[in-house]
């Protein structure tokens, strides 16, 4: 399968930023793409709503479909793949690009936090997948991918944040889970996680990173579009880094996808 033409993503977290940038480059194809993401009115600190995404989406040469949904909420996240059926007959791809994030350590952590954290990152997660799935059961060639590092048990990176290090390792287990039940009926369940820090608001939860130090979101997009691409069948239970995907596709050269290609890159948080 060459692009993603007529096929309905459902992508949590889509109003911005790495969700954003994954729904347009499937719009470029002529995607259909549910927008299920929090953020419905403009907020000055937080750029981007689902009503600017899905014109944009649109503009793209995409569908779109701006739905108000907090993944920790399940009738809401079941309300939305009823809408995406009603409107577009079914769902072939769910993207898990929703996460909440607190880089503190564990005397700084108010449990109103780790509490978001686990809702949103593993629980959302698995929710979203469990609404999924009855439709991508059905579908020509469904994925399931998720924005989840591969696991890593060193305790580098959980004595630092172990709150935040749990939610993301959380929606990494969940990965593999479901991609063991799953793959054999042929539905492609992946991770996908950025070589480097990606330039969106995140960053401004990480201490002492600048943006010229960063890669654009396109980066991770055009892995995803690698990804979701391919057969079901012939991908799944993977733990894929974005430039390795690039590159097992002919890409070489990722100068392109930096802020400021004259500065080093800084490295992605629980990659070694």
């Amino acid at each position: 399968m060459a692009d993603l033409r007529g096929k309905t993503l459902l992508i949590s977290g889509a109003s911005r930023g790495i969700g954003l940038a994954i729904a347009l480059r499937a719009a470029r194809d002529g995607a259909n793409i549910v927008v299920a993401a929090k953020s419905s009115v403009a907020n000055p600190k937080l750029p981007g709503t689902i009503h600017t995404a899905a014109r944009a989406i649109e503009e793209a040469g995409g569908r779109a479909l701006a739905i108000q949904c907090d993944i920790r909420e399940e009738d809401q996240v079941r309300a939305a793949v009823a809408s995406a059926i009603d409107v577009f007959g079914g769902i072939d791809i769910l993207v898990n690009n929703a996460s909440a994030i607190w880089l503190r350590g564990t005397l700084d952590t108010p449990m109103k936090r780790f509490d978001l954290m686990q809702q949103v990152n593993a629980r959302g997660t698995f929710l979203c997948s469990q609404a999924c799935l009855p439709e991508l059961l059905k579908a020509p060639n469904p994925h399931i991918l998720t924005l989840a590092p591969p696991p890593n048990l060193d305790p580098k990176w959980w004595a630092p944040y172990t709150g935040y290090t749990l939610a993301k390792m959380g929606m990494s287990l969940v990965t593999i889970g479901l991609a063991a039940e799953f793959g054999p009926q042929g539905v492609a369940v992946n991770a996908l996680w950025p070589r480097t820090v990606i330039a969106t608001d995140a960053i401004n939860m990480i201490p002492g990173v600048s943006v010229s130090q960063c890669r654009r979101p396109d980066i991770v997009a055009d892995a995803a579009h690698a990804i979701l691409a391919t057969p079901s069948r012939e991908m799944c239970g993977r733990f894929v880094i974005d430039e390795d995907i690039l590159r097992e596709r002919g890409v070489s050269d990722f100068s392109g996808y930096a802020v400021d290609p004259s500065q080093p890159l800084l490295t992605d948080l629980f990659l070694d």
